[in-house]
């Protein structure tokens, strides 16, 4: 497993903030397999369960529990580890909370990316920065068709206009302060559903517990297309960003976006129904919502397949199947978790290998 992307993670200090989340708690547990030297910046997980927890990684990173608005707490955990390589993950992530929340929502996303970058500028040791943000930083005007990394940014909640300022931001820093130095990429993925994501208000965790409760799933807008992946793909793609960024050649210092072939675009209901069939029994009714959703939201992913060799590895029934039989094992046996994941990652790296994946 070291010697995928290159050798570059085996020994490196990697810093990765929102490391308590469900996408950090995979990422950190890959680049533990990978042989980095792993440290992680989050609030203390948000949600019980938690795979942060479930994964046991407090006991193999080295974990510091502070929140990313605090401009000091980032300073003095830069100064003290010394990354050589920071994904910055830290986020408020939920569409529905940002209406709830705005202030708290563009604070996190906003300033809290701001702030990253200029602990960045004071450590001389990191080479590397990707900025995670998310497939909704587009204007996203229903016309239909898969958004490109050039298309203009936009938001109509508050979540998906926080990380579009982010992404302002990002692009501002790096060509303000990182002309040389460190290079700094952001990265843009799409839908992303797996096991240990126990959030409120999302599709996945939602199915999970209406199936597992027996009752049937609601689901607020299940005609909404979306570009579904399984986690691992965006991180796969952000540690290939992150060793294509090592070589030091600044053209890949800049937006990237990460989603599924459009063949693996689906709507909420299919998701649904597929995770239903997979599960083995239930059933799922509409439940509406007053706020705004987009209807359609795609991404192109033409630019990471040209320039970066990027594909992703798993197709939508493959995705929902092991995302659903993930949760069918620790609905058994929580104690599953820690080996459902690292399978899951052996799988992915077999297929990714088999289908000629670069870093692989």
């Amino acid at each position: 497993m070291t010697s995928l992307f290159g050798g570059l993670f085996s020994g490196r200090r990697v810093l990765v903030t929102g490391h308590t989340g469900f996408k950090g708690s995979w990422l950190c547990d890959w680049l533990l397999e990978l042989g980095a030297e792993v440290y992680g910046y989050a609030l203390d997980p948000e949600t019980t369960p938690s795979l942060f927890d479930d994964l046991g990684l407090v006991e193999h990173i080295d974990s510091v529990v502070a929140d990313i608005r605090d401009l000091g707490a980032v300073n003095s955990t830069m100064q003290r580890v010394r990354p050589e390589i920071v994904i910055h993950m830290a986020a408020q992530p939920l569409v529905l909370r940002s209406y709830a929340e705005p202030v708290y929502t563009f604070d996190t996303n906003v300033m809290g990316t701001a702030n990253l970058l200029s602990a960045v500028r004071e450590c001389d040791e990191t080479r590397v920065v990707v900025n995670v943000t998310t497939d909704k930083v587009y204007l996203n005007r229903e016309q239909g068709r898969p958004f490109a990394e050039d298309d203009p940014l936009g938001g109509h909640d508050p979540y998906s206009a926080s990380k579009a300022c982010a992404e302002i931001v990002t692009a501002s820093m790096r060509d303000s302060y990182f002309a040389s130095g460190p290079l700094v990429a952001s990265a843009r993925a799409g839908n992303v559903i797996g096991g240990g994501d126990w959030a409120e208000n999302r599709i996945v965790p939602d199915i999970v517990r209406a199936l597992s409760a027996r009752r049937p799933v609601e689901v607020r807008n299940p005609s909404a297309i979306r570009p579904w992946q399984h986690v691992l793909e965006p991180l796969g793609a952000y540690l290939h960003l992150a060793s294509r960024l090592w070589s030091e050649d600044r053209q890949f210092a800049e937006a990237w976006n990460f989603g599924p072939d459009q063949a693996a675009v689906h709507t909420v209901q299919d998701v649904v129904e597929r995770a239903i069939e997979v599960w083995g029994e239930g059933s799922w009714q509409g439940s509406g919502t007053a706020l705004h959703e987009a209807g359609v939201l795609t991404l192109d992913i033409a630019k990471a397949a040209e320039r970066l060799g990027w594909r992703p590895v798993w197709g939508f029934d493959r995705t929902v199947e092991r995302t659903v039989e993930w949760y069918r094992g620790y609905a058994e046996d929580a104690s599953n978790a820690p080996t459902s994941t690292a399978a899951d990652i052996a799988e992915y790296v077999r297929d990714a290998r088999a289908n000629g994946a670069p870093w692989a």
